[in-house]
């Protein structure tokens, strides 16, 4: 997310009451997660293991609940709980609104688009031309919307991340303000959710389809002319290059890159990075002919260790 102008570390300290390390009129840009901050940007880290990742990174400013030393050219915003002031920074910059109508005054509807009886469109919403929203879509502030896009009945874009901290009393949510962006020609099935970015994208790019009830996580890119099947579940921060195809009841776990062309058969588990152009199955997924070749073997078994032992 960019700030609507500039600011200096010195009011952004003064925001959430916390120490600074650096120049009172060092330039902040926005906030953003770490895999996803550019040069200008806050980042926030709360747990030692990942110190140095957030240092090192393209962020210009970290939120840290520790005094460290600073590299050369960043700055510090020293907290005792940096993860609620990054929720409480969220909530400055980009405050709830509640929607006043079904379709909010602030939404932008390209020309031959059709609109179905109770969809919700939110604040700051843009969708193209020649789309067809069924009955009882809801689309949550600032998502984008290109042109040609069918998006079927009960499919929501734009929920939160589901990203929380533990706390003693239960859970401190991470506040999203991130959008979805869904581009041409895209075709989204029923009932299927799609979470938008933290502070950045959750991108769909042209020509995806997508069956029904699938859930995206949030800032997950999915790249063009993927198709994706009925109860697929992608976790966060997923990257699907071009021309994925994952059938149905995949499932990806978190901040991982599937490469073009690849091809994950149906109740797969994906828990690494898979190289395109190659086709996948099981949980962990595998390459698909070196799987089949193991649960082969498997149902084998009990035959070879009969001839092995000699017992009928």
């Amino acid at each position: 997310m960019k700030f609507p102008r500039t600011y200096s570390l010195k009011e952004i300290s003064e925001l959430i009451d916390a120490k600074f390390v650096g120049s009172e009129d060092f330039p902040v840009l926005g906030m953003n997660e770490i895999h996803v901050v550019e040069e200008g940007d806050i980042v926030f880290v709360d747990h030692p293991k990942y110190y140095d990742k957030a240092l090192a990174c393209k962020a210009s400013v970290v939120l840290i609940n520790k005094e460290v030393e600073c590299p050369e050219g960043k700055a510090l915003l020293i907290s005792d709980n940096p993860f609620s002031d990054f929720n409480k920074l969220t909530q400055h910059f980009s405050p709830f609104i509640a929607a006043s109508s079904a379709i909010a005054d602030s939404a932008e509807i390209g020309e031959g688009t059709v609109i179905q009886p109770n969809v919700f469109v939110g604040n700051n919403v843009k969708i193209g031309k020649n789309c067809l929203i069924h009955a009882n879509v809801s689309i949550y502030d600032n998502c984008l919307i290109g042109d040609n896009v069918i998006i079927h009945s009960g499919t929501v874009l734009g929920s939160d991340a589901f990203y929380y901290k533990k706390r003693e009393e239960g859970f401190e949510r991470l506040l999203s303000s991130g959008r979805v962006v869904v581009e041409d020609n895209v075709d989204i099935g029923a009932s299927c959710t799609i979470d938008r970015g933290v502070t950045g994208d959750t991108t769909i790019k042209e020509w995806t389809k997508l069956d029904n009830q699938i859930q995206i996580g949030h800032d997950t890119i999915i790249g063009r002319k993927c198709q994706i099947a009925s109860h697929t579940g992608i976790a966060g921060c997923v990257v699907l290059e071009d021309e994925v195809v994952l059938w149905g009841q995949v499932g990806v776990i978190s901040a991982i890159t599937i490469g073009k062309g690849a091809v994950v058969y149906a109740q797969s588990g994906v828990a690494k990075s898979l190289e395109g152009g190659k086709a996948y199955f099981g949980s962990p997924a595998e390459e698909a002919r070196t799987k089949m070749k193991e649960i082969a073997t498997l149902k084998n078994l009990p035959s070879l260790l009969k001839k092995i032992t000699g017992n009928s």
